[in-house]
């Protein structure tokens, strides 16, 4: 009966769980209709030219693999937004770094440098190339060389990762039953005009150490697989990292850590300086979280792999789907 009424200020039961479902409506909704998300979707077309990917060799991972004589080189690139190139530069020629170092680390690589193809106007190159050298100096990852030619009109701006790695973060290794975790930089602040989550302020000498951190895990076999929350936001990079295997998850909307002051419905949607998704056997959480935590780092467990294909997102109870895999796709290239 006391359902019925409201006690010491608090709402009815039921009047409770509405406001969760609306707050679940509404972050879904930013999921879906989220540009970051929108733009994987043509990624299918490498796959209807090239043919079917394994995903580890490429395209598919975070960045794909090349065996060689002695060892495993994992080789990544990214391009950057042509209007935030030209908002930018400088930011964008430190994002380029960012992006393909966030990248290697995601694969269990130590990055071990980068490449760049800079083509526009002199003085706008100038500055991309400050922010590679700024980024570079801070990753302790050099610029080894690429491509430059000075011209008029818009600016493009593309860089390149190479790391090595002894044990591989793959979304092959996703599976039914694997606890999901975040491991993130809570220190930062959140840009006004893009949901980018800087740390570099707050971190600056630990950054180089902090990626570095995914290896440790690999190597340990601490975690298995990795994904960057990266342009996509932290809903829609889980999701990629599912799509390999059309695995389906719960996560708890509640047991993710959000930075103070930043509301949840923009952290989802988020691009932070520092944020990975990991998934590991549940007997092996506290061995994954342990390296973060040292550093000074967030990691939680956040949800759980399912063998479903749904994708749930569940707070106090209430449960809502972002995606049903064979049905829904982000980037279209073939599953497993």
């Amino acid at each position: 009966m006391t359902d019925c009424f409201v006690f010491a200020g608090r709402k009815p039961r039921d009047a409770y769980l509405d406001d969760v479902r609306v707050t679940l409506d509404r972050i879904i909704e930013a999921y879906r209709s989220h540009a970051g998300v929108a733009q994987k979707s043509p990624i299918g077309l490498v796959s209807d030219v090239f043919g079917v990917t394994d995903w580890l060799t490429g395209p598919g991972d975070d960045g794909a693999l090349v065996p060689t004589r002695g060892g495993q080189v994992v080789v990544g690139g990214e391009a950057m937004f042509p209007p935030f190139v030209d908002a930018d530069p400088r930011a964008a020629g430190f994002a380029a770094v960012l992006a393909n170092v966030n990248d290697l680390a995601a694969m269990g690589a130590t990055p071990l440098g980068i490449l760049d193809t800079v083509v526009g106007p002199e003085p706008i190159i100038e500055l991309v190339l400050e922010g590679m050298r700024d980024a570079s100096v801070m990753y302790d990852v050099p610029i080894v060389g690429g491509h430059l030619t000075v011209r008029d009109g818009p600016a493009s701006v593309s860089a390149f990762g190479i790391g090595e790695a002894t044990a591989l973060l793959s979304v092959r290794n996703v599976q039914p039953g694997q606890a999901i975790l975040l491991a993130c930089s809570l220190d930062g602040t959140m840009r006004e005009d893009f949901a980018f989550f800087a740390s570099f302020d707050e971190r600056r000498d630990q950054m180089a150490g902090d990626v570095r951190t995914l290896a440790q895990v690999a190597d340990a076999g601490d975690a298995v697989a990795a994904k960057d929350v990266s342009m996509a936001g932290l809903l829609g990079s889980l999701a990629m990292l599912l799509e390999a295997r059309q695995a389906g998850a719960i996560v708890e909307l509640d047991s993710i850590p959000v930075p103070e002051g930043v509301p949840i419905e923009q952290w989802l949607i988020a691009f932070p300086a520092f944020s990975f998704l990991l998934c590991a056997d549940p007997a092996r959480i506290e061995e994954c979280r342990a390296p973060f935590v040292a550093r000074g780092l967030t990691c939680e467990t956040i949800g759980a792999v399912t063998e479903t294909g749904e994708f749930n997102l569940v707070s106090q109870g209430v449960s809502q789907t972002i995606l049903r895999f064979p049905d829904d796709h982000l980037t279209g290239i073939a599953p497993l």
